[in-house]
């Protein structure tokens, strides 16, 4: 399949300025107030190619932003990937080996497989989970809307809602399906637990609109903690769209086919055939099933597409 993306309106940029951080991890930054508060951390770079994260992380970094109470961690977390970037085959550094955002039960980090992935998630190990609240900053190879997922907790709904921007809303009743994403390490991924950890999907890896949201989303996710001081004028929450989590289908066959190409967000009739996957189909689960995250390449072992349904 063509790897032609968007034209490249942002790129990766030298991080090796970063490389050394103060916690003892390398690209791990952390700065504490000197007045009590939650411990925020702000994760970009989960998957190499998602470079709205590293605008976000190196502006937090840049401009000198200081907790005005509690704890700010910045970290980046999959360089080894980001550092493999070629523009010519541009979405193929999201990883080296494994996905660094299904990696995250004690299962997998406590098991005897190697990659650099698991590597940097059992160096990170700490730093997610000293942390209260988690922003994961992410993008989508195709270029739809921003949105947020989230496991349904209702303390993560809460923050979601009241930051309003992306207003569209993933929730995930029963997790991913394919996987531990770093949301939902330990504490994170309890019910009862008592942090939020939010990812948002800022749009499409190489716009500066995906940047730009990126940038403003953790800076409101600072704000809403306390850490820092809410933008000046920001206007209050639009309408929003939620979404519930159905199904994560996966690739068995190197026959996988869309019905028709889709992006994200296209709509089926309960029992319309969305894929085939050799002797397999993939049908909409209900009325208005709404495909997210669509596969741009279909590679076995690998998550195909998300049904969802709109929630009330």
């Amino acid at each position: 399949m063509s790897q032609n993306p968007p034209p490249f309106e942002v790129l990766p940029r030298d991080l090796s300025a970063y490389r050394e951080g103060n916690v003892g991890i390398d690209y791990v930054h952390r700065f504490t107030s000197s007045r009590p508060g939650p411990h925020v951390l702000i994760n970009a770079l989960t998957h190499g190619n998602e470079i709205c994260g590293m605008v976000a992380a190196t502006h937090l970094l840049d401009t000198g932003v200081r907790p005005l109470c509690g704890t700010l961690t910045v970290s980046f977390a999959n360089v080894a990937a980001y550092e493999s970037f070629n523009p010519e085959r541009p979405y193929d550094s999201r990883q080296l080996v494994h996905n660094l955002n299904r990696v995250w039960s004690d299962a997998e980090l406590d098991g005897a497989a190697d990659s650099p992935e698991l590597r940097r998630a059992r160096a990170l190990r700490p730093v997610v989970a000293a942390a209260d609240h988690i922003l994961d900053i992410h993008s989508t190879s195709q270029d739809v809307e921003p949105f947020w997922v989230y496991p349904a907790y209702a303390r993560n709904a809460a923050v979601a809602l009241a930051l309003g921007r992306p207003p569209v809303h993933l929730v995930m009743p029963q997790g991913l399906g394919s996987g531990t994403p770093l949301i939902q390490h330990g504490r994170h991924g309890q019910e009862d637990g008592p942090g939020v950890a939010l990812v948002v999907e800022c749009g499409q890896h190489f716009r500066r609109s995906a940047a730009d949201l990126a940038t403003a989303v953790a800076l409101d996710f600072l704000a809403h903690f306390g850490l820092v001081e809410a933008a000046p004028g920001r206007p209050a929450p639009g309408p929003q769209r939620r979404y519930e989590l159905l199904q994560t289908c996966m690739v068995r066959t190197d026959s996988f086919r869309f019905v028709r190409p889709l992006v994200g967000f296209e709509v089926f009739a309960k029992g319309a055939l969305i894929a085939t996957d050799g002797p397999h189909e993939i049908r909409a689960l209900c009325d208005d099933c709404t495909v997210m995250m669509p596969t741009r390449e279909p590679i076995v072992g690998r998550e195909a597409v998300y049904l969802t349904r709109p929630l009330g």
